[in-house]
């Protein structure tokens, strides 16, 4: 009988490429994934894996084996989500929970003392991970719930054994200190002539023209969204900084004359500083994704009544 670890193993190691990241994934060393997947081939007889540069490749058996593993594991979780049910519901036990950082931050941490309230025998295990990762977890067995977003506009593409649920629509403003001329509404006034100009009037990119910018590095959605806000420009902006990490870039915008683009998610309370809405609202939706297997948990739908009532 193949071994239920040695099937999540080898589905890791055809997600990720190496033995290292698959043990690091399932919290193994790669000489105990190894072992594992030496078990397997003793089992069905043929090699599953095969070496391939610095990783290894599936075997045409063991891609068949991977192929079957859905089923398999859709399967122990009804069991599990049986035996589970007989407890009338009650959410309990381990619920682990993947999502990217401003996530962690503007939705998870302040839905964890509700849940604590109501789920009392529930604990949560929360780890950062970027949307492909999250979904690739939850699809291997690895997490039970994950949080994403879509990617540049567009829905991250769900794997056929996930479905996922509308959260929350996060939303960018340009954040800037106390003395920045966009923050003083005696510069506004001054600018505009409209003795009506407030700082909750948004911003145009006209109005962002000339000023100096701490912006997410390339490859990042908060880099999509400036690249988009400025596309119109007359000029290149002025981009002083690239910070990936959002509580930087807030010290930088602190510290200095630079503006900075920040998803509401992301910020803390702003204290000094201040936030402008845009005309042209950048944003971008958070979904939350799990097995199909496991609509019925009560752990998820514990963490989920909390998300959406929060």
């Amino acid at each position: 009988m193949i071994e239920v670890g040695a099937l999540r193993a080898l589905r890791a190691v055809a997600g990720l490429g190496t033995l290292a990241r698959a043990a690091e994934e399932l919290g193994f060393t790669a000489s105990a994934v190894s072992q594992q997947l030496k078990r397997l081939e003793r089992q069905v007889g043929v090699p599953v894996i095969a070496p391939a540069g610095r990783g290894v490749v599936l075997t045409p058996a063991g891609q068949a084996i991977v192929d079957s593993a859905p089923e398999v594991f859709q399967a122990l979780e009804r069991c599990a989500e049986a035996a589970q049910s007989v407890s009338e519901g009650t959410p309990r036990g381990v619920l682990r929970v993947v999502a990217f950082s401003t996530a962690i931050r503007g939705l998870l941490a302040p839905t964890l003392p509700r849940l604590a309230k109501t789920a009392p025998d529930l604990r949560v295990h929360l780890t950062e991970q970027d949307p492909d990762q999250a979904l690739h977890s939850v699809e291997a067995g690895t997490a039970d719930l994950a949080l994403i977003h879509d990617a540049d506009g567009l829905p991250t593409p769900l794997p056929p054994s996930l479905t996922q649920r509308h959260l929350h629509t996060d939303t960018g403003d340009v954040v800037m200190s106390t003395t920045h001329p966009l923050a003083m509404e005696d510069e506004l006034l001054a600018a505009t002539g409209d003795r009506s100009a407030r700082r909750d009037q948004p911003l145009t990119a006209a109005d962002l023209v000339g000023h100096a910018w701490v912006t997410s590095p390339p490859g990042t959605v908060c880099h999509q969204w400036f690249r988009r806000l400025v596309a119109d420009a007359p000029e290149e902006p002025d981009v002083r900084h690239l910070v990936d990490d959002f509580a930087t870039q807030l010290a930088l915008v602190a510290a200095g004359d630079v503006i900075a683009l920040i998803p509401r998610l992301a910020r803390p309370a702003l204290g000094e500083l201040v936030a402008r809405p845009l005309a042209r609202r950048p944003t971008r939706e958070v979904q939350a994704a799990w097995r199909r297997s496991g609509d019925a948990s009560p752990a998820i739908r514990a963490m989920l009544t909390e998300l959406t009532q929060g």
